[in-house]
């Protein structure tokens, strides 16, 4: 039975016809981790030339740090690709690192103080300096430790055949992309109050080393010399400690619709923030950030999912996303997995389809300002204390069991199941969903109890995550790629490192100009 969905009419998509396409729904993963030394230390050496250009090579770069590296896996509606291919880059990414180790945990461990996290340099160009200040500002505003956190990113999108089907059975205009944009806004609302489903069946940040607090006051307890941990926490990473901050508490950007969500972006983006004001944008001939607003870019903003569009040359993501709608959303709520090498479980994924699919086809009304705070509150229960035995959540301000909440999501969730399993054949995703569900029942089977136990035996946070990080690195170094393989990443490298010429030499105007050009 479908429950509380849109209308009557989407339970033709159980059939096996209509379940057919979603055979189309395109997936992709970003993943992020820290390159180490032999010792654990931070890495303090330039991106190996052996990965190519991290401003033009497309399935490896860096994101904040010179030593955080970023995988993107090309999108793919074949649902074991991204897994697949995943494995491959971090094969091979393994294989030139020489005596370096990919960092297995979230939470980054004994990185020093600000001043000795290198910012990535992306090369001499317009572009790459772009990015660089961009960077900066980052450091500035919320501190370098923050931006050496690492999670996984699910991308995830529906193909036209789907939405046509799906307009047409729940009486949408004749603006197709309009419709598009409606029901994706309405997946992120309701991703908005049930994503707390995630960090608590997948997050595995429940401790940190406290050098990572660099001296700040918390409410974490000693698990272990030089280990802090929530009892009950599940991710840290999503807590206040980690990537969420106060600083954007303020922004109010709404997901009630395209428009309103693209005017808080734009406006975020052109209005100056005093503290911001303060702290100057130029020092000299030397940029500290891109702007004194709010936000220096629309991916400042930080959110459990976002809606995304690949932005053509030259436009901004805010005025892509309102010209021409809603490509695909951005979940971004995983945390690395330390237990396996590509820090993601196949079953990731099964859930993610499934969960967005619910989101999706279930009724989703406008997210009042109480609400909000409401999902707010229930996420920060989940990553703080999940795994707390009588945890309550809200709804609509009243206090219920998590629990029960969770089981009865669960329940909401074996129909989309059904529908995925219909569409793929076999049983994979309800298989998934039923070893998941006894998750709720069975705490220490979540990945957050797992990763205390493993700390507790290894005597910190550091040694266990260090002896994860050389295990996995050195496995993956072990196993080679076929000879196809081989010359298909080597020949990605050399395309990217001829691209990142082409972009230094070719003649450019002032920075200040390129600066003013992006945000005219």
């Amino acid at each position: 039975m479908l429950k509380f969905t849109c209308c009557n009419e989407v339970r033709q998509f159980l059939e096996p016809a209509q379940a057919q396409l979603l055979l189309g729904i395109v997936r992709g993963f970003e993943r992020e981790c820290l390159r180490v030394d032999r010792s654990g230390q931070l890495a303090v050496t330039p991106h190996p030339l052996a990965l190519g250009s991290k401003l033009t090579h497309p399935w490896i770069t860096t994101d904040y740090a010179e030593a955080l590296l970023e995988f993107i896996t090309p999108p793919s509606a074949e649902p074991g690709f991204p897994i697949d291919f995943l494995k491959d880059i971090h094969r091979f990414s393994a294989q030139q690192l020489g005596g370096e180790y990919l960092w297995a945990g979230s939470m980054p461990c004994r990185i020093g103080t600000d001043a000795d996290i290198a910012i990535a340099n992306y090369g001499t160009s317009n572009a790459a300096r772009f990015k660089m200040v961009y960077r900066e500002g980052l450091g500035l505003r919320y501190g370098r430790a923050m931006q050496t956190i690492a999670g996984a990113h699910y991308n995830w999108s529906l193909p036209e055949d789907f939405w046509l089907s799906l307009r047409d059975c729940c009486g949408g205009g004749p603006d197709l992309q309009a419709f598009i944009n409606e029901r994706y806004f309405g997946l992120i609302r309701n991703f908005l109050r049930y994503g707390w489903l995630i960090p608590y069946l997948f997050g595995a940040s429940p401790a940190l080393c406290q050098s990572f607090l660099q001296g700040h006051p918390s409410d974490l307890t000693e698990l272990a010399p030089g280990t802090l941990h929530g009892p009950y926490a599940t991710s840290l990473r999503m807590s206040d400690l980690g990537y969420q901050n106060h600083a954007q508490d303020k922004l109010n950007i709404s997901f009630n619709s395209l428009a309103e969500y693209t005017q808080g972006l734009e406006a975020a983006i052109r209005t100056p923030d005093p503290y911001y004001a303060e702290l100057g944008v130029r020092d000299g001939s030397h940029w500290k950030q891109l702007s004194d607003s709010v936000l220096q870019l629309e991916a400042e903003f930080y959110a459990p999912m976002r809606p995304k569009r690949v932005a053509p040359d030259g436009m901004r993501p805010a005025k892509a996303l309102r010209t021409l709608g809603v490509q695909y959303v951005e979940m971004r709520l995983f945390d690395l997995n330390p237990f396996i090498d590509i820090g993601i479980a196949p079953e990731q994924s099964l859930f993610a389809d499934v969960l967005l699919l619910m989101c999706l086809f279930r009724s989703s009304p406008p997210i009042t300002c109480r609400e909000q705070s409401e999902n707010d509150e229930n996420k920060h229960r989940v990553v703080t204390r999940g795994r707390q035995p009588d945890l309550q959540l809200l709804v609509h301000n009243r206090e219920q069991p998590m629990r029960g909440l969770a089981h009865e999501l669960f329940d909401d969730m074996a129909p989309f199941a059904d529908m995925l399993d219909t569409a793929y054949g076999g049983r994979r995703y309800q298989g998934a969903l039923q070893d998941l569900r006894s998750r709720i029942d069975q705490p220490e089977a979540t990945p957050s109890a797992q990763v205390l136990e493993a700390v507790k035996k290894q005597g910190s946070y550091f040694n266990f995550a260090f002896e994860m990080s050389k295990t996995h690195t050195q496995n993956l170094q072990a196993v080679g790629l076929d000879a196809e393989l081989q010359d298909k990443f080597k020949t990605s490298v050399q395309a990217s490192l001829a691209a990142q010429q082409q972009v230094d030499a070719a003649p450019e105007g002032p920075f200040e100009d390129f600066v003013a050009a992006y945000f005219a």
